[in-house]
């Protein structure tokens, strides 16, 4: 059996020393970028290896034309693949990704290797916590692997492009879900967003309700019942958020509840608000 949205702490103690289980630590802080590999050096997952959002789960050039991608655009889909051989990750590994933010950054990752057609991926619920919480041990020593022969293989996602958003704003076919928080949204928060608001016509979902007060995901149907209050079609969602990121959060809730098909728009509002004839809407959706 393998494991593609969740799995508990309990059952990856079980499997954590398993030859083909790849674990990867995603902690990441926005504001200080070097604090997740820090996070990691200091106490890891025993095998775990570091994923950084900046150097392996994005790729910053610019586009074929110069132009800004965002904060976190992604790589190519055969350097990611690169990537995940670099982790050791073979055809039929299982891969367990987890932080220590209620799976902010774990669940790019999670999508990113959808994205490249790798089912076999989880995101720890409840994150490091969770293993904390049961007494299980830390580990400091770096850890390698040998290499792996993932390929990539159709997109089991879907994304959408700067342009599609224009598109839509024209005709608007699809719902537009903000994972960022309410402030961000609104435009009050200068810090992470010097250029604040949202896309016109956009729905906030932070991200953080798709959790219980514990840190691990709300049970699916009461995921299913909130989404259902922004949405009625999935395959007709664009999930977005500041970078990237924690869009990717919404999206593993709604594959929890069984609300597939929906797309992520990677450059979200920082690629966005880079381009001034670009409209912006404030305040509340």
């Amino acid at each position: 059996m393998s494991y593609t949205t969740l799995i508990s702490a309990e059952d990856l103690a079980r499997h954590v020393h398993d030859a083909d289980w790849v674990v990867l630590d995603c902690r990441h802080d926005l504001t200080a970028p070097a604090a997740g590999r820090a996070a990691y050096d200091s106490g890891h997952i025993p095998g775990a290896q570091f994923a950084g959002l900046d150097d392996d789960l994005s790729d910053k050039s610019p586009g074929p034309n110069g132009e800004f991608r965002g904060r976190h655009p992604l790589p190519e889909r055969n350097a990611f693949v690169e990537t995940m051989r670099r982790w050791g990750v073979n055809h039929g590994s299982q891969v367990v990704a987890y932080d220590a933010h209620g799976g902010m950054f774990a669940a790019r990752l999670w999508w990113m290797l959808r994205w490249v057609g790798h089912e076999a991926a989880a995101v720890l619920d409840g994150g490091l916590q969770a293993w904390q919480a049961l007494g299980l041990p830390l580990a400091t020593n770096p850890v390698t692997r040998r290499r792996g022969n993932a390929e990539p293989h159709y997109p089991l996602v879907a994304t959408v492009s700067v342009d599609d958003i224009l598109a839509n704003l024209k005709n608007p076919v699809h719902i537009i879900v903000d994972a960022r928080s309410p402030d961000r949204f609104r435009g009050e928060n200068e810090t992470l967003d010097p250029v604040g608001g949202h896309i016109p016509g956009a729905k906030n979902r932070f991200f953080k309700d798709n959790l219980q007060a514990d840190g691990r995901f709300k049970p699916p149907a009461q995921l299913r019942e909130e989404f259902g209050a922004l949405l009625t079609v999935p395959e007709k969602s664009i999930m977005q958020c500041g970078s990237g990121a924690t869009a990717c959060h919404n999206l593993l809730a709604m594959e929890i509840a069984g609300l597939k098909g929906a797309a992520l728009y990677p450059g979200s509002w920082s690629e966005w608000c880079a381009d001034p004839s670009r409209p912006v809407a404030k305040g509340d959706q």
